[in-house]
C-alpha cells in the first residue's frame, strides 16, 4: 500500500527549487499536492508540468509569514478538499549579508520567512491534521542549523530556531498521532544557491531530487514509526564535516 496516495499535501515554496521537485515526487506517488508561494511565476509553471503528467494538484498565491494569507488558503483547501494530510515547510529566503550591512528590515524578513511561516502554517494545520488521523509536518531545515559561517546571521539564527521548534513539535504532537520531522538538508542545485552563488562548482552541491526522494521515504514509514530528524548532504558536502 503506498502511504502517499491519496494524501493532501501542502507545500511552500512550491514554484521552484526544492519545492517543485517535493511536488512533483509527491504528485508521481499519487498524493494531491497543493503547491503555495509568493510568486506566481513559477507556481503556474510547476503546477502546469504536474498535471500534464496526469497528477492532481492546485496553487495557491501564499505569504508564509502572513496569517491572514496563510489562513485564507488553508481554508480554502479545507472547503476543496475537505482536509490536509501532509505539511511541507520548506519556503526560505537568505541576505548574503555581514551583521553591520544587513538592516534590521532584512533580519525581520529571514525569520518571518524561516521561522515564524512554519509556526504560523503549523498551527493553523494541525486540528486539520489531528482530524486525518495520521497527520505529518515536515519542516525543511539546513546544515545551517548545525554549524555556521560568515554573512549569514539571519539565516543561521532562523535555521537553528526552526530545529528547535520542530523538535518541540514533534513532543507536542506524538500525542495527537501527528508526526513531525526536520529534513536537514545540504547544499542543492537550486535557484536558492546558484542565483546568488553563480560561480559554485556543482560537483559540491546535490540534486534537489535527491532531497525530496528523502522526504519521500520519511513520509512512507509505517504508522507506528517517525523520524524526529535526518540528515540528507551531498557527498562533497562543503559546509559540513
Amino acid at each position: 500500500m503506498n502511504p502517499i496516495e491519496g494524501k493532501i499535501i501542502l507545500v511552500t515554496g512550491a514554484g521552484r527549487g526544492l519545492g517543485a521537485a517535493i511536488c512533483k515526487t509527491l504528485s508521481a506517488e499519487g498524493g494531491t499536492t497543493i503547491l503555495t508561494d509568493i510568486q506566481p511565476q513559477g507556481l503556474e509553471s510547476t503546477l502546469k508540468e504536474i498535471k500534464g503528467q496526469g497528477c492532481n494538484a492546485r496553487s495557491f498565491i501564499m505569504d508564509v509569514g502572513n496569517e491572514e494569507s496563510v489562513q485564507e488558503v488553508m481554508e480554502k483547501v479545507i472547503a476543496e478538499y475537505g482536509g490536509l494530510d501532509i505539511v511541507i515547510n520548506n519556503a526560505g529566503i537568505d541576505y548574503t549579508k555581514s551583521i553591520e550591512e544587513l538592516s534590521l528590515d532584512e533580519w525581520d524578513r529571514v525569520m518571518s520567512v524561516n521561522l515564524r511561516g512554519p509556526f504560523i502554517i503549523s498551527k493553523a494545520a494541525f486540528p486539520h491534521l489531528r482530524k486525518s488521523g495520521r497527520g505529518h509536518i515536515v519542516n525543511i531545515v539546513s546544515t545551517a542549523c548545525k554549524r555556521t559561517w560568515a554573512n549569514a546571521s539571519a539565516y543561521h539564527a532562523s535555521k537553528w530556531g526552526l530545529l528547535g521548534f520542530t523538535h518541540a513539535m514533534h513532543v507536542e504532537a506524538r500525542k495527537e498521532n501527528i508526526k513531525v520531522t526536520a529534513v536537514v538538508a545540504g547544499g542543492m542545485q537550486t535557484p536558492f544557491i546558484l542565483d546568488r552563488f553563480p560561480e559554485t562548482d556543482l560537483k559540491f552541491l546535490q540534486d534537489p531530487q535527491n532531497v525530496a526522494d528523502t522526504i519521500r521515504y520519511v513520509l512512507s514509514q509505517p504508522a507506528e514509526t517517525v523520524i524526529p530528524e535526518i540528515m540528507v548532504i551531498p557527498m562533497t558536502e562543503t559546509s559540513w564535516p
